[in-house]
């Protein structure tokens, strides 16, 4: 999820209309990001809104013309100076209960605001604040796809039960050590959990995920994965792997990154037939004797490999070797060919 960006050269915010409201005729969308305001006192507010972005200005606190919004459906206030406290009225103006998506990313928050009210809320992003626990997630509502509070302090996976219909999850750069508390996460297609401090993979149970990162942390092993049949993206860079395991039965998997781990040689993955993008760069990869034999099942599928800082990247025609055996190779490193 990506919040619009745009560029003013006036700080006030008396852009006028045709620039400043965006979507259809009848003004629906008010997008003021980077006007650098620090309150909304000259700018006018339709009471007709469904979108308002407010990104990247220098917000604390919010006017009371936003709880009046009864068609409000999108709020971003991302990028700006709102704590707890600033924060707060936004969680008792039933005005704008019926809220789909809430940005509050990149603020000064500490704590998960109370989010009862929203009954119908899809999206909300509370990432890159200083948020150390996870409670209060248990007052969002269940019909929640897609929840971020990646880039916080947050130790201990909790209050996720009820998130039943949740499909995104990310909770990167966090304090995580353990995964837990994800059984009931059943429709979940994405598992962000890079830069944490995660030992053991442990999905609880989950089959229907297609994309999952634990770039950064502290695994020694791979093995975890192998119930997870739908998986499409996996990745695990910057690890502590020492061996490839526990893959055979990802049919599904179309993207799988181990580098920069302990690697010496590549396994378990000759009967994968979907692969196009494999990165096992950064390892202790010694030859490319018997590559061929090792992704077997994706010869004619992989367009991208990665090999460099490995020895076998400095094998006499190294790059002419990888392309007589994959045939549809577009990339070799950095390498980039058509």
């Amino acid at each position: 999820m990506e919040d619009s960006v745009g560029e003013s050269d006036n700080d006030n915010g008396n852009r006028d209309d045709e620039t400043a409201v965006e979507g259809n005729s009848l003004g629906r969308c008010l997008d003021l990001t980077s006007f650098q305001l620090h309150d909304l006192s000259e700018v006018d507010i339709p009471e007709g809104l469904v979108e308002l972005d407010l990104t990247a200005n220098r917000l604390s606190k919010l006017d009371h013309r936003i709880g009046l919004l009864t068609q409000l459906k999108k709020l971003s206030l991302r990028q700006n100076l709102f704590d707890d406290e600033g924060i707060e009225p936004l969680c008792g103006w039933s005005t704008i209960s019926g809220l789909q998506e809430l940005v509050l990313r990149d603020n000064k928050l500490s704590k998960i605001p109370d989010a009862t009210i929203f009954k119908d809320l899809l999206v909300f992003d509370v990432s890159f604040n200083e948020i150390s626990s996870l409670n209060g997630l248990a007052k969002v509502s269940n019909t929640l796809k897609e929840l971020y509070v990646s880039k916080n302090e947050v130790r201990k996976m909790e209050e996720l039960e009820r998130l039943q219909a949740l499909q995104i999850l990310e909770l990167g750069s966090n304090r995580f050590r353990v995964m837990e508390n994800l059984e009931t996460l059943k429709n979940l297609e994405e598992l962000w959990l890079g830069r944490n401090r995660i030992r053991d993979v442990n999905l609880c149970g989950l089959k229907c995920i297609r994309k999952i990162s634990l770039q950064s942390n502290r695994l020694t092993s791979m093995l975890g994965f192998q119930e997870c049949l739908g998986l499409e993206e996996l990745y695990l860079s910057h690890n502590g792997i020492a061996k490839m395991e526990g893959l055979s039965t990802l049919e599904n998997l179309r993207v799988l990154d181990v580098s920069s781990n302990k690697l010496t040689g590549i396994n378990d993955i000759e009967k994968l037939t979907r692969l196009e993008d494999l990165w096992l760069n950064d390892n202790q990869i010694t030859s490319l004797e018997g590559i061929d034999v090792a992704v077997a099942g994706s010869k004619e599928k992989l367009t991208t490999i990665y090999l460099e800082h490995n020895p076998c990247a400095s094998s006499p025609n190294y790059s002419t070797t990888l392309k007589q055996i994959f045939p549809k190779l577009q990339q070799i490193d950095s390498d980039i060919f058509m």
